[in-house]
């Protein structure tokens, strides 16, 4: 039997495991990339995220000629799993590794069971995009820090999914967006938006227009950069209300970075409230009440 999931929220230490994490960023870019390329368009680029599974993370089933396969990371036994209606299971371990030896594996896995699939070879939305196959260079794993990153998002996709629940207007699904790695939920006004400049880095313009075609309150949580070393959530609208900024939200603990645009709940002062999942739920719904009430949105129409 596999060890149990801890009941606490993990502490997450940005610093302690970076390393590791810039390596499962490039792997899980990979993954999603084949989802990418294998999968029907889906508006706002639904078709290409990861999804929370209990046991690590997932692309759940995607069609493939007539029939159907799916990748999941198991970071219990800490495996990457390849299940398909052509063969029976596939599996290859995660341990400290190269960018280049992942790829190289899993796309042998891949052609091995009959699935010719090709995608784009670089990662998107990282300053420095190694090609997957010459990206010697991350080669970190480990194994503690990556399921504690694992077991915060379970957590975390349970509130998220909650908030979810609320809202009867058009709404994503909890998705793991694998360009910046993070954990998001978008509701939508249900009007057009006004075209987005882009600026996200070795990301298409086009893409992201059609990300943002439509007025969005997002939330969403990652693990953190060496530009804000710590993990946190965060909550931004698109287009920006003047009056935003100024909007008091809860619990007390979050802050607005005029820098970025967005509201900001450090993971840490989540992880130190003896009720972590109501702080969350607060942050939530406060800063999507500020971006709908000074977007003017029809709530009476949207929410239950």
């Amino acid at each position: 039997m596999p060890p149990q999931l801890h009941s606490p929220w993990p502490e997450l230490d940005y610093t302690s495991w970076k390393d590791s994490l810039a390596t499962l960023h490039q792997w899980v870019q990979i993954v999603g990339k084949i989802r990418l390329r294998t999968m029907p368009w889906q508006n706002h680029s639904w078709h290409t995220t990861l999804y929370i599974s209990p046991t690590g993370f997932g692309t759940q089933s995607i069609p493939y000629q007539s029939g159907a396969f799916q990748i999941d990371f198991d970071f219990i036994r800490h495996e990457l799993h390849l299940r398909s209606t052509y063969s029976e299971d596939q599996k290859m371990d995660l341990y400290p590794r190269t960018v280049a030896s992942f790829y190289q594996e899993l796309f042998e896995l891949l052609t091995g069971i009959g699935l010719d699939i090709s995608i784009h070879g670089s990662p998107n939305e990282l300053e420095k995009a190694i090609p997957f196959h010459l990206n010697e260079e991350n080669c970190d794993y480990d194994k503690d820090a990556v399921r504690r990153f694992w077991e915060a998002m379970i957590k975390i996709n349970c509130v998220f999914t909650s908030f979810r629940g609320d809202f009867i207007g058009k709404c994503s699904p909890v998705h793991l967006f694998w360009g910046a790695f993070d954990l998001a939920v978008t509701r939508f006004s249900g009007r057009p938006a006004p075209l987005h400049p882009g600026g996200a880095p070795n990301m298409p313009l086009a893409v992201m227009q059609e990300a943002y075609s439509h007025e969005v309150s997002s939330a969403g949580f990652w693990p953190g950069s060496d530009q804000f070393p710590e993990p946190a959530f965060y909550a931004y609208c698109y287009p920006t209300p003047e009056a935003f900024a100024q909007q008091t939200v809860s619990p007390k603990e979050a802050f607005y970075s005029p820098e970025m645009g967005e509201f900001f709940l450090r993971y840490a002062d989540v992880v130190a409230s003896e009720d972590p999942e109501g702080m969350l739920m607060q942050f939530l719904q406060s800063t999507y009440e500020a971006a709908a009430n000074t977007g003017h949105w029809d709530r009476k129409s949207l929410e239950r």
